[in-house]
This record gives C-alpha cells, structure tokens and sequence, in this order.
C-alpha cells in the first residue's frame, strides 16, 4: 500500500478557487485533516511555511505542523517520527529540489517519511516538491546555443519509471525533457504545466490531470533512433519515434501499460472520493 501523490507544477492558485490545494485537503482528510509542511527547498522558510498553513487552514485543514529542516542534523532528531505519525497528509513546498535530496536523503526524517506513505499517507509538492517525487530527478539545465546541458540526479523515487519536469509550458521546457529522455529513455518525461496537477492513484499506476493547463508525456522506451553524440560543430540531439500525450484536466494516463485510460474524462464517481 502506498499513499496518493499529488505533484504540481508550481504557481497554483491562492487566491481564487485553489481547486488543487482544496483537493490536497479533501485528499488528506478534510475536515479532519492534519497538514504536514516541508519548506526545506525554499530558501525562506517561516515566511512560505505561514502562507501554506494560512491556506490550508482556510481550506477546512483544522491544524498543521510545519517542518522547518535545514540542516541534515535537523532531519536525524527522534522528535519527527511523532510529528509525522499525527500527519494525514505532508505537502513539500517549492524552491530548489537539490536542497531537498542533499539535506534529507537517507536521513531518519527521510526514512520515516516513506514508511508514512507506505502506510497510506498522502505527499503532495509543488514547483522543486514536485520534481523530487521522481528517481530520475532534473537537478539543473543549462542552455547554450540551442542546447540543453541536463544534469541528473536522484530524487526521492516516490513515481517510479518518471522524470518530473514543472512550470512546463510556461518556461518553454520541452527541449530540456526531451533531452533527459534522450539519455534515459526507459523512463518517461512528464510536463506538468503551472496551476496543473497529476493526481498519483492506485498504488502508482494511475494519474488524473486537475487545474488549469495541461501535461505533456513524453514515452522514449521504444524509441527507433537517438543520437547524443557529438559531431563537429553540431552537438544538438537526434531522435525519433517518442510516443507524445498531450492531458487536459480530466483525463487519466496509465502508467504500467502507457496509454490513455479513455478517450474522455470520467465522471467523478464514488471510487474517485478520497477516504476519510
């Protein structure tokens, strides 16, 4: 058993509807939700770790705990396991992804964390939250002349087979996810766009988009050709044959077998309601 996730591509609404952060609290509980808040990945954490607790608790959330983990000793004190058990749900704030593997990968809070969502509880991130969700992880990307420098790491490996890339659309990011699956292409790229979601269901073979925009799939495991290899004065990429999935909100994606669930979005019925 594994819990939900909730993966956004950064900028959600705050201030109209919040259709995604009001469907993080409906997916952790509700009204008897209690939020979890890692602002480990920004570099000003008391300031966005008061906004999420602010909208949460405008959203119904009763109560949340804020985790300000800064430093690797922080995230080792035995204090965080009883913090994390009264959680039903733990939403990893933007910033930068690589503050957030470097200060808590294997350590006691990073532990506990997965051994929580193992037993069902729901993780949801946004912008640099968001790309930690994938083992295949985009630490950085540097452009020059057309191409893209893409350097990969390891993420906290909650989707599996996935590379995470956000604010797709909105910073024009498909050459540099098209690059990483150029060099992994036993995984897939997913886009989110901005103020966009995947909703992660059924122990990780199934997402649904919510939000504003759409997310792009990029598919490279039966790819006919790639080619990364320098020639000359041309270092750009050649590839061919990756399987493209455009998902406006509403649609679900499979993740074992790659293909569309529907030709159109569901409706919303008794199975798709989060469990108290």
């Amino acid at each position: 058993m594994r819990g939900d996730l909730l993966i956004i591509g950064g900028k959600e609404d705050k201030k109209g509807d919040k259709v995604i952060l009001r469907h993080f609290v409906e997916m952790s509980g509700g009204e008897k939700s209690r939020i979890g808040i890692l602002t480990t990945a920004t570099q000003y954490p008391t300031e966005t770790g008061e906004e999420y607790d602010e909208l949460f608790r405008s959203l119904g959330c009763p109560d949340t705990q804020i985790f300000h983990l800064d430093t690797r000793e922080s995230a080792e004190e035995g204090e965080l396991k009883k913090r994390l058990e009264t959680c039903t749900g733990l939403f990893i704030t933007g910033g930068d992804q690589v503050r957030l593997t470097s200060l808590l990968g294997g350590t006691f809070f990073y532990d506990e964390l997965r051994d929580r969502w193992h037993d069902g509880m729901p993780i949801g991130g946004t912008s640099a939250g968001a790309a930690v969700m994938s083992c295949h992880m985009i630490m950085s990307a540097l452009e020059v002349e057309d191409e893209y420098i893409v350097e990969m790491g390891v993420g906290f490996c909650l989707i599996e087979d996935a590379i995470i890339d956000q604010h797709f659309s909105q910073r024009a990011r498909f050459g540099r996810l098209m690059t990483a699956i150029a060099h992994n292409p036993q995984v897939m790229g997913i886009g989110i766009d901005e103020n966009t979601a995947i909703h992660v269901q059924d122990d990780g073979s199934v997402f649904s988009v919510l939000g504003e925009h759409s997310v792009t799939v990029f598919d490279g495991k039966k790819l006919e050709y790639v080619d990364t290899t320098d020639h000359g004065d041309n270092t750009n990429i050649t590839i061919s044959g990756v399987r493209l999935h455009s998902l406006a909100s509403g649609y679900r994606f499979d993740l074992i077998t790659r293909k569309l669930c529907s030709s159109a979005p569901r409706e919303e019925d008794d199975d798709d309601q989060p469990q108290e």
